[in-house]
């Protein structure tokens, strides 16, 4: 029985560990995780924040992803997508997720990531 995703793994180019640290922690402020010794030696690189884990594999012959995507749960949206646009990262609004913000933006390669926080509904006295 399934329980739950442990991680989404993307694609990276050979040699793009450098600036892919540089944006998932650095940009988007996750954690670097280190790789079991006999996965490191293939190169990529892992990333956490909170439950969220995003592997980041080399593959010699990479396309980016540009529709498929790992969707990432955020608080303050917001202040989020002001935190990655003043790092420079274009950030793409999408209304077309009813109950949802969410925007898109791309990692240093080219792969698509969305983030999406659910709307808060008030009811009666809320």
């Amino acid at each position: 029985m399934i329980v739950a995703v442990d991680h989404v793994q993307l694609a990276a180019p050979p040699g793009s560990e450098d600036g892919l640290r540089a944006f998932y922690v650095g940009v988007l402020g996750m954690t670097e995780t280190p790789k079991p010794p006999t996965l490191a030696a293939r190169g990529g690189c892992w990333f956490r924040a909170g439950a969220a884990q995003l592997h980041l594999g080399v593959e010699t012959e990479f396309r980016a992803a540009r529709k498929a995507h790992p969707g990432l749960r955020v608080t303050d949206i917001e202040a989020y997508a002001a935190r990655l646009e003043a790092h420079g990262v274009r950030v793409t609004w999408d209304d077309g997720l009813p109950g949802h913000l969410r925007f898109y933006v791309s990692d240093p390669v080219g792969n698509r990531l969305e983030f999406l926080e659910p709307l808060r509904m008030s009811g009666p006295g809320g």
